[in-house]
């Protein structure tokens, strides 16, 4: 996976260039998809597609040195084979979002934090 462990800007540019509140945003949803995973790892899922969204609003409608962030919003989205995945995949990010993720907890402590999951079941959905 490499240094950054798979994760990557959308875009395809280069984490340099990120601004420092960008790079916060970016590191929070690194934080959250390195719990998560680490929680899936003690259980056999298939996920076949995940990514996670971080959306910060500033204070100020231009980026300048005293604008903070007064909200933030995590997306999480995922698809994996089977609805016994579903409900794995779901307890691991509640518990992620909620307790394990250091930085999302710090998220919380500078602005309100609000998350959207969606799981979506592309095989079986029994076993």
């Amino acid at each position: 996976m490499g240094a950054n462990r798979g994760f990557r800007l959308d875009n395809g540019e280069p984490l340099e260039s990120l601004n420092p509140k960008e790079l916060f945003l970016f590191a929070t949803g690194e934080c959250a998809g390195l719990t998560i995973t680490h929680l899936l790892n003690e259980h056999i899922v298939d996920v076949t597609n995940f990514t996670i969204s971080v959306e910060g609003t500033l204070s100020t409608p231009t980026l300048v040195a005293e604008s903070r962030f007064t909200s933030f919003n995590i997306i999480y989205r995922i698809e994996c084979r089977t609805l016994k995945d579903q409900i794995v995949i779901s307890r691991a990010i509640n518990l992620a979002h909620e307790k394990y993720c250091g930085l999302v907890q710090m998220a919380r402590k500078i602005a309100p934090l609000t998350h959207e999951t969606s799981i979506v079941t592309t095989g079986e959905t029994e076993e």
